[in-house]
């Protein structure tokens, strides 16, 4: 099927060129065609009624002349934690086989549609989106949209392969450490993990309250900035690369040994200065720190939330998830209270310290691992496929994770993270449009 951009779908649909009836039609066709495939599970729950309802609304909308915006009558899938009305969310996991349908939408779901967006799908994740690899869910592990030998990342392992494979212009994923950068970094396309806080998490099932973030997966860059500048709440401010001052991270587990992840991140840096950016190198002294305060955080509080169920029946969970929910069940109050504190502490001052030496983003690659064997360890796969993630988590800052120069079916993410602050009035975010600036440029130099 030919690849689907965001862009051509909403100027088609505002020239009356297409109808969203016929937009939707084609997705829901092209889900179909999934079946009988490896990558039959990316769907995790569908209401092909209720999605032909909203598009038919579109049109009539559309029909009247009353266009909202970039979204209307688009088709886009949703991560199958956050609640879609009619649809169960049931996590990717046996505990939840059984959930009824959710009686009302999460809140995000509802800004989409409040743009005119028409939900079609619920997509496969890691299981309780607690991993990053897209291989732990109970109906199997999700395969590459280019080879289904391989891994897509995770844990918004659905929605970043649906988008891959051409079938949505967009859809949503959550982002705890790294589950949206990562399979989008995986699968060749990007991902935007907003400010903490910028999108609502209301509805979506928790994995850290602490450190759970709403994201966008878009084939390019211009398409995850369109959506994002059309969510409602949301101002997209443009953010000219020219005098931006960007650091390269440098130093401790920002080498990576893999020559060609560091020659991605030279050719965005020569791209960067070309364009009139300041680039230089600069470290993170506490990076240790940053990756050591977040499992004990995200683990106690996945485990309050489980405790539950998985004390009363653990064999409903998949393997690699029991044995993480196990190793939380001992761990002491008092450390969970002293990690949280040192979180915000690091936010306070390793954000400080940034700001004051003048730097507008960071760049980094996403992952130092390109996708994997589909019969990888997922435990062996944690730490690289989330370190240089997990630090951008931990401080609530804006990344984009977007392919870098010259990365083929598997890819190389490079990952720009936005540091800049602002006054760009009520609802305005100017951390992604500087990150969603400098990834496009980076993004125009692997397409050049």
């Amino acid at each position: 099927m030919d690849a689907v951009t965001l862009r051509d779908t909403t100027a088609a649909l505002a020239k009356g060129e297409l109808t969203a009836t016929g937009h939707v039609r084609q997705v829901l066709a092209d889900l179909d065609a999934l079946d009988g495939t490896p990558w039959s599970n990316l769907v995790a729950a569908r209401n092909d009624a209720a999605a032909l309802e909203s598009a038919a609304r579109a049109d009539a909308e559309l029909a009247a002349g009353n266009w909202i915006g970039p979204l209307h009558g688009v088709a886009v899938a949703v991560k199958d934690n956050i609640d879609v009305a009619g649809m169960p969310t049931r996590c990717g996991s046996s505990v939840l086989a059984d959930a009824p349908p959710a009686a009302r939408d999460a809140r995000i779901v509802e800004r989409l549609r409040e743009a005119g967006a028409v939900v079609v799908a619920k997509t496969h994740l890691h299981e309780f989106a607690y991993g990053p690899s897209g291989l732990v869910n109970a109906s199997g592990p999700a395969r590459h949209p280019h080879d289904p030998t391989r891994i897509t990342g995770g844990s918004s392992s659905g929605s970043a392969a649906l988008v891959a494979k051409g079938i949505v212009p967009l859809a949503l994923g959550t982002d705890t450490g790294c589950s949206v950068r990562t399979p989008a970094a995986l699968c060749g396309v990007v991902g935007l993990k907003p400010t903490r806080g910028a999108l609502p998490v209301d509805g979506v099932f928790p994995l850290s309250t602490t450190f759970d973030h709403v994201g966008l997966l878009a084939r390019d860059v211009l398409d995850a900035g369109l959506a994002w500048g059309a969510l409602p709440g949301i101002a997209h401010l443009r953010t000219p690369v020219s005098g931006l001052r960007v650091g390269r991270l440098r130093g401790g587990l920002w080498d990576v040994p893999d020559a060609a992840f560091e020659s991605a991140l030279d050719d965005a840096c020569r791209t960067l200065a070309h364009l009139g950016a300041e680039v230089r190198d600069v470290t993170l002294p506490e990076t240790d720190d940053l990756l050591a305060v977040y499992p004990v955080v995200t683990g106690s509080e996945a485990y309050e939330t489980h405790q539950r169920w998985f004390e009363n029946d653990p064999d409903l969970y998949q393997p690699a998830t029991a044995a993480l929910l196990a190793a939380q069940r001992d761990r002491p109050a008092t450390d969970y209270v002293r990690a949280v504190r040192t979180a915000a502490r690091l936010r306070r001052d390793v954000l400080r310290r940034l700001r004051r030496d003048g730097l507008d983003a960071l760049i980094t690659v996403t992952t130092p691992l390109r996708s994997a064997a589909l019969d990888s360890d997922p435990a062996a796969l944690r730490g690289p496929l989330l370190q240089m993630c997990i630090p951008f988590s931990v401080l609530g800052v804006p990344a984009v994770s977007v392919p870098a120069p010259g990365g083929g079916d598997f890819p190389i993410g490079v990952q720009v993270i936005g540091l800049t602050t602002g006054t760009g009035g009520h609802g305005s975010h100017p951390g992604e449009s500087t990150a969603l600036a400098l990834a496009m440029a980076v993004e125009g130099s692997a397409l050049s």
